[in-house]
């Protein structure tokens, strides 16, 4: 069996995640690999770094600083979130993502993002958490309209929640069968069609596909929650959820909201100890 971590995006909802893997990690609770999109990779990466507690400490820090995410910065570049400050500034210098121990574990990193020619998931295995890996990050979290398109290996890229919010499919296709599915969303949530499909659509009017995706998110995306609850409901999958709805907006800088969003996944992680310790034992 091969166990796997598998991580939900929602940009500041991701701090829930970041409190269970913080608990999984002084718990020595581990996996053969993980995948994220958006937030849950942005953030995720932490968790094979070992680098308990840093996503909550940088936002925290930093969350309020126009250079990481203004209007400013996308008036300016056109990316709401500031390229260099967020994915070279900061890893580099200000809280350094530690490379080498990322490097050195021996569990799997994937990372899905949203290829703009077809409209369809693409997935990257990080290998070093430098240069190459840290730009499929920024592909994965790079939300249409507030961000360019990223282009790398091939691909012109943005946010894999497009068309692939929990990559769980993925993670199955390549042999993890015993998966611990990581939500920011309650039990029940499902999305809704869209109003502004005609608006999206001329915003997005280079990347036809994406337009078209974006349209169908919601049909997906419901999709996957489906399968979702009936992998749970057979044991086929452990899934850890908010008790309700975080209430915490993408862009949120309240140091105290995102504390309370973190100490919300910390709290459910350890309600769950025993089931995740069992569920992951089983053969």
């Amino acid at each position: 069996m091969k166990k796997g971590i598998i991580m939900e995006g929602g940009a500041m909802r991701g701090l829930f995640t970041c409190g269970i893997l913080d608990v999984f990690m002084e718990e020595n609770i581990g996996f053969d690999g993980g995948a994220g999109i958006s937030a849950g990779a942005v953030f995720g990466c932490n968790f094979k770094s070992r680098q308990i507690g840093r996503p909550i400490r940088y936002n925290k820090k930093y969350a309020g600083d126009p250079r990481y995410c203004s209007v400013k910065n996308l008036i300016k570049t056109g990316d709401l979130y500031a390229v260099e400050f967020c994915y070279h500034t900061l890893p580099e210098k200000l809280d350094p993502f530690d490379t080498e121990a990322f490097e050195k574990n021996p569990m799997e990193f994937y990372i899905g993002a949203t290829d703009v020619e077809t409209g369809e998931a693409v997935f990257h295995k990080c290998t070093d958490g430098k240069e190459n890996d840290v730009e499929w990050m920024r592909a994965s979290a790079s939300m249409p309209i507030v961000s360019k398109a990223v282009s790398i290996d091939g691909f012109t890229l943005l946010d894999g929640g497009i068309v692939c919010p929990v990559p769980f499919e993925y993670m199955k296709k390549i042999g993890y069968d015993r998966n611990v599915i990581i939500m920011t969303q309650p039990k029940g949530y499902r999305k809704k069609k869209s109003k502004g499909n005609k608006i999206l659509k001329l915003l997005l009017k280079k990347y036809p596909k994406i337009a078209e995706a974006m349209e169908n998110r919601y049909i997906n995306y419901n999709r996957q929650m489906d399968i979702i609850d009936e992998m749970e409901n057979t044991g086929e999958a452990l899934v850890i959820r908010p008790p309700k709805s975080l209430g915490i907006g993408r862009t949120e800088k309240n140091p105290d909201e995102l504390e309370r969003v973190y100490q919300t996944g910390r709290s459910e992680a350890y309600k769950r100890l025993d089931d995740i310790k069992s569920f992951l034992q089983q053969s």
